[in-house]
């Protein structure tokens, strides 16, 4: 990607059109540390992990060393989140990773970046509902003896999404806030069980093994683990509605990061424990997304499992609100810098919330949970198809999404910095940036390289390339877009990046005399 320095490190200068009004900005002060973390943290979902990706990821690439990848993982991901965390006391723009590259590497690289975010996200959001409709069929038709279609519940719930959407985000926190420290005890308590009644092999830390991450599985698994740390990179997002974006931003950061690597790298080495590592694979392969609630209902009971059953459910909702709020606010960035029509760039009501990004985001789950929904043939189908393809589909197409954003955004704090002669009392951080943007850039042609095994279909289907061409699409249409309002709208495209601080600009020159 080309960068584009007649816009970097751009200002709103004379003959820049900015922007009037209050609603287009996001209300500040809504969050403090604890909402922000746990607005950002849920997103990470982590019953779902523990429950669903942590049995796949053992199951299908056969990695007895998951706990240690989520280590090296974490320890790259802090690597990122340094000089990440440095732009974020540079830039606060609810379009966070389209903005902070725009800042670096020109506005013409930001569009890209921006519909690159927008589709991720989106793929991230709306996959969950596949998942979320077929467990909440599974309980009515466990607990009540009811038989419900899974769109029937996955649209029910995009549209109390959509409601919550439209509330103030500290509203939307406690939300988020309740589920997610009911999941994470509720896990905390089967990782004591099970060190509390291991397997056959005891205590046994061989997943901590570096001889573990060998074989031709590695690499898919590394794509598969990263999935579960995504979340953590949304802080930056609402630094608009804090009131220290400088000082919670960063912090807010690397709580999340340092403390998903732990409680995932814990989790899983439980599960190795609960099993022994030397048949965790196996179990998985025979359990597979039933492997944590096998484990709970021999060491907890059958109350405790059911109460699991149920967050497990609950956890996801929490993740869809998360990624939802995530992309009504990229909405509102791109609308207010001219990249979505100018009506997403406004606040609504006395929520001060993106509204019309809000009813944008849960018009695509709709369309999209009953497009999945119509083609879902029941009497000769896989009943599993909405798990499958909606939420397999979505979930790989948005997490590859998000690694090239950290890659390329790795790229530009680089750029940043050094144009801005800070190279030396920078140099740590750009040092750090650059080998996390290289491991990114390798996870990332991993993850389309496999992409096959992610998605489960053959090395043969189209599909093994027509998904992760979804990311380079948007990508190209972005890059498209910012050459066209370089060359047609200069002005516009000037400001890409800029978001409230070219808003502030103005409302400081309307009041001085």
């Amino acid at each position: 990607m080309t960068t584009d320095s007649s816009s970097t490190n751009r200002a709103p200068a004379e003959g820049i059109s900015t922007f009037k009004g209050q609603d287009r900005a996001l209300r500040a002060d809504r969050l403090g540390t604890g909402g922000l973390l746990l607005s950002v943290l849920a997103a990470t979902a982590p019953l779902m992990v523990v429950a669903g990706v942590m049995p796949t990821t053992f199951a299908v690439m056969g990695i007895v060393g998951q706990p240690l990848l989520f280590v090296v993982l974490g320890t790259v991901l802090v690597l990122f989140s340094l000089g990440y965390a440095e732009m974020s006391r540079h830039v606060h723009n609810a379009g966070a990773f389209y903005a902070y590259i725009s800042r670096g590497l020109g506005g013409t690289a930001g569009a890209g970046a921006a519909l690159v975010a927008l589709v991720a996200y989106n793929s991230l959001q709306v996959g969950i509902y596949g998942i979320f409709g077929f467990e909440v069929s599974g309980l009515f038709a466990t607990y009540a003896d009811l038989e419900v279609a899974w769109w029937i519940p996955a649209l029910a719930a995009a549209l109390a999404v959509g409601v919550l959407g439209w509330l103030k985000i500290d509203v939307n926190a406690k939300v988020l806030g309740v589920l997610l420290v009911i999941e994470v005890l509720l896990v905390v308590v089967f990782d004591i069980a099970a060190v509390a009644d291991p397997g056959k092999e005891g205590l046994s830390l061989h997943a901590f093994n570096p001889d573990t991450l060998t074989g031709a599985g590695v690499g898919t698994a590394l794509c598969f683990c990263i999935a579960a740390f995504l979340g953590f990179e949304q802080a930056p997002v609402y630094a608009e509605e804090t009131s220290r974006p400088h000082v919670l931003v960063p912090r807010v950061m690397f709580l999340a990061v340092a403390g998903v690597a732990v409680f995932f790298a814990v989790s899983s080495w439980a599960l190795t424990v609960a099993t022994g590592p030397a048949t965790i694979v196996a179990t998985s392969q025979e359990q597979s997304a039933g492997l944590l609630f096998f484990l709970t209902e021999d060491r907890l009971g059958s109350t405790f499992t059911d109460v699991l059953h149920v967050l497990f459910v609950t956890g996801m909702f929490a993740a869809m609100l998360s990624f939802h709020n995530v992309v009504a606010r990229y909405a509102f960035a791109m609308g207010r810098e001219g990249l979505l029509p100018a009506a997403f760039g406004r606040t609504t009501g006395s929520s001060g919330a993106p509204g019309t990004g809000s009813l944008l985001q849960t018009g695509i789950a709709v369309v999209l949970v009953l497009t999945f929904a119509l083609t879902d043939d029941k009497p000769t189908g896989d009943p599993t198809a909405p798990v499958l393809h909606l939420f397999t589909w979505g979930g790989n197409i948005g997490a590859l999404g998000v690694i090239v954003l950290m890659a390329i955004a790795s790229l530009s704090v680089v750029v940043f910095f050094v144009r801005r002669g800070a190279a030396g009392a920078q140099a740590w951080r750009l040092a750090t940036s650059a080998v996390a943007g290289i491991a990114l850039v390798v996870i990332a042609v991993y993850t389309v390289k496999d992409f096959d095994v992610l998605v489960g279909t053959g090395p043969d289907s189209a599909l093994r390339w027509i998904l992760p061409g979804v990311i380079g699409l948007a990508l190209v249409i972005g890059l498209v877009q910012g050459a066209i309002l370089r060359t047609r709208a200069p002005e516009t495209h000037a400001r890409i990046g800029l978001g409230n601080e070219a808003f502030q600009l103005e409302k400081e020159a309307e009041r001085t005399p």
